[in-house]
C-alpha cells in the first residue's frame, strides 16, 4: 500500500496518474481564500477588532458565543485587558459583538484555508496525483500555512497584557507573511500550468529584475503594514503636503534615529506615501519587461499600481475612510498577485531560452 510520504515525494514522474492542471486550479482557488482573508484582517485592524478575542482555542474556537451566558463571558474576559479599559471603557455588549464577529470571521477564515488546503492534498498524494518534484513545496506551504496562525496568535498576545494595541511588527509579519504565501500559491499553480502542457518544462527561477521590484516592493509593503499599526494614517488628512509642509515638521527625532524610523507615525507616513513612487517606477519598469511576453499581466501590473495609488491618496483625504482603507488592502493584495505573476512569466521566459544542462558525461 503507497503510504503518504511516497506520494508526496514520488520515486519517478507519474505522467499517467498526475494532475498538473486539476492542482492548479485548486492552489487558484486557495489564494483567493487568502485574499478574502487578508481583506478581513484589513478589516479587523481598522475596526480594532483584532482583540476582541483574547484565547487562542483550536477546536473549541471554530464555534461562536451561543448563549447569553457565554456571550457574558466572553465579554467578561475582554474587559479584563488594557484595550477596553483604556479605548473601549463602557461599550456595550452589542457594540462587543460587532468587534467579535470580524476577529471570529478571520479566524474562521483561517480554520477554512487549513482545511482547503489540508484535505485536497492529501487526496492528490494518495492517488499519486502530484508531479514529482512539487509534493515537498505543497507540504511547504502547508507548514508556512500552519506558521502563519501561530504567527496570527503570537501577534494578538503583544495587546493583551500591556498595550492598548497590538505590536505593529508583528502586524507587519502577519501580514507579510500572508502575502507571500499568496503569492507562493500563484507561483506554484503557474508553475503546474506549464508543466500541464509541457512535462519537460522546468519550474520559473526569480530573475534580477524581479528580485530587484520585489525588495522594493517590500520596503513598502512594510511600511505600509506599521502605518495600519500605528494608525499612522491619521497623522495628517492632506496631499501631497502633510499638515501643511512638504516634509513633516512634528517628526520627534529625540528617542534616536532608529526609534523614530520604526515608531514616529510622521515619518512612517511620510516614507510610505514617497516611497510609493520608487516602487511604482520599478513596477513600471516589471510590467513594460513583462510585456513582451504576457500583454495581460503587464496591464495587470499597471491598472493594479494606478487603483493603489489613487485609493492611497483618498485615504489620507479622507482621514483613513474605512471602506477606502479597506480597499486599499485589497488592491494592495492584488498587485501582490499581479507581480507574483509578473515575475513567474519572466522568469519562465529565461528559462525557457536557457539551454538545458548537459548531463553528465554528454559529449
Amino acid at each position: 500500500m503507497t503510504s503518504l510520504s511516497e506520494a508526496l515525494v514520488p520515486a519517478r514522474p507519474q505522467a499517467a496518474s498526475a494532475q498538473p492542471r486539476a492542482i492548479a486550479y485548486w492552489l487558484y482557488g486557495v489564494a483567493l481564500l487568502v485574499f478574502v482573508m487578508v481583506v478581513v484582517g484589513g478589516i479587523t485592524r481598522l475596526t480594532e477588532s483584532g482583540l476582541s478575542i483574547t484565547e487562542w482555542n483550536v477546536v473549541t474556537g471554530t464555534l461562536p458565543p451561543l448563549s447569553d451566558a457565554a456571550w457574558a463571558t466572553e465579554f467578561a474576559k475582554y474587559q479584563q485587558i488594557p484595550e477596553y479599559k483604556e479605548v473601549n471603557l463602557g461599550i456595550t455588549l452589542a457594540e462587543f459583538k460587532t468587534i467579535y464577529f470580524w476577529e471570529y470571521i478571520h479566524r474562521l477564515l483561517g480554520r477554512v484555508i487549513g482545511l482547503a488546503f489540508a484535505v485536497p492534498l492529501a487526496w492528490f498524494a494518495l492517488r499519486r496525483s502530484i508531479p514529482s518534484g512539487y509534493g515537498l513545496r505543497l507540504v511547504a506551504l502547508l507548514a508556512l500555512g500552519g506558521l502563519q496562525g501561530t504567527i496570527g496568535w503570537w501577534m494578538v498576545t503583544s495587546g493583551l497584557s500591556e498595550r492598548t494595541d497590538v505590536s505593529h511588527f508583528r502586524l507587519a509579519v502577519h501580514l507579510l507573511t500572508a502575502l507571500f504565501i499568496m503569492a507562493g500559491l500563484i507561483w506554484t499553480a503557474r508553475d503546474l500550468q506549464a508543466f500541464a502542457r509541457d512535462p519537460q518544462s522546468r519550474p520559473a527561477r526569480l530573475t534580477s529584475l524581479s528580485i530587484t521590484v520585489i525588495v522594493i516592493l517590500f520596503v513598502q509593503l512594510l511600511f505600509g503594514a506599521w502605518v495600519a499599526g500605528m494608525n499612522a494614517g491619521y497623522a495628517a488628512n492632506t496631499w501631497p503636503r502633510m499638515n501643511g509642509a512638504f516634509v513633516p515638521v512634528d517628526i520627534d527625532w529625540s528617542q534616536g534615529a532608529i526609534y523614530t524610523f520604526t515608531h514616529d507615525p510622521f515619518l512612517l507616513h511620510f516614507i510610505h506615501r514617497w516611497w510609493a513612487f520608487v516602487a511604482a517606477a520599478a513596477l513600471i519598469v516589471l510590467a513594460r519587461a513583462v510585456r513582451r511576453h504576457d500583454r495581460t499581466i503587464s496591464v495587470a501590473i499597471n491598472a493594479t499600481l494606478g487603483v493603489q495609488i489613487l485609493l492611497g491618496i483618498a485615504t489620507v483625504l479622507t482621514g483613513v475612510n474605512l471602506h477606502l482603507a479597506v480597499l486599499h488592502q485589497a488592491v494592495g493584495a492584488l498587485l501582490v498577485a499581479s507581480v507574483a505573476g509578473g515575475a513567474h512569466r519572466l522568469g519562465q521566459y529565461q528559462i525557457t531560452t536557457q539551454p538545458a544542462p548537459k548531463l553528465a558525461g554528454a559529449q
